[in-house]
């Protein structure tokens, strides 16, 4: 029986896309949003944050290759806010059926130690995982083994017993690979239907 429930956060609870902010900064125009988005402040970049490198690293060294776009890097962190559009509801409604039932809830996720904290306190319901561990507090990053087995060990979870949500097919492989049953978000619908064939919540 799966009795514990373990959530991505972004892409599966919280609409984070750093085209909320920029698209707003290019006035619309998509062609150089996306250019600077592939180029400069490009995943890989980002990713880096939420492993655990400084914010003030980060662009200080973006800035000395791209100085005319020094502003537009800057906003990255200083108006990381925008880039949350708001919680994705209906996986806020399915996690509140599960926190309703009394399902042990967690959360693992890949985010920047720096800016967790700017969801943390706009989102009543991160209040509501009994753990939540972030990449940017420990140095990993899914879909590395370790990142998971420290998650496992940290909260003492069976992973005979958990689910894992993620949007990402590699994590969600990497939770399976440890017996957690791994489940790939598209859309709330397709969750509830998961979450109603592992007998989390009621058909």
């Amino acid at each position: 029986m799966r009795s514990v429930a373990v959530f991505d956060l972004g892409g599966v609870l919280i609409d984070w896309n750093p085209r909320h902010l920029y698209r707003k900064l290019f006035d619309g125009d998509e062609k150089a949003m996306e250019h600077f988005l592939e180029t400069v402040c490009t995943p890989s970049w980002n990713a880096q944050q939420d492993a655990g490198r400084t914010f003030a690293n980060a662009c200080a060294s973006l800035r000395l290759v791209h100085p005319r776009q020094a502003g537009l890097i800057d906003a990255w962190f200083g108006r990381y806010d925008e880039m949350l559009a708001g919680p994705i509801l209906g996986t806020v409604d399915l996690l509140t059926e599960l926190r309703a039932r009394g399902v042990p809830l967690y959360a693992l996720s890949d985010w920047s130690a720096e800016t967790f904290p700017v969801a943390r306190k706009r989102f009543e319901f991160l209040q509501w995982f009994r753990g939540v561990l972030i990449s940017g507090q420990v140095g990993l990053l899914k879909p590395d083994p370790q990142f998971f087995q420290l998650f496992l060990k940290t909260f003492a979870i069976d992973p005979a017993r958990a689910i894992y949500i993620d949007d990402r097919k590699p994590n969600v492989a990497a939770a399976a690979a440890f017996g957690m049953e791994g489940i790939l978000f598209t859309d709330p619908p397709a969750l509830r239907a998961e979450l109603v064939r592992v007998g989390l919540i009621p058909g």
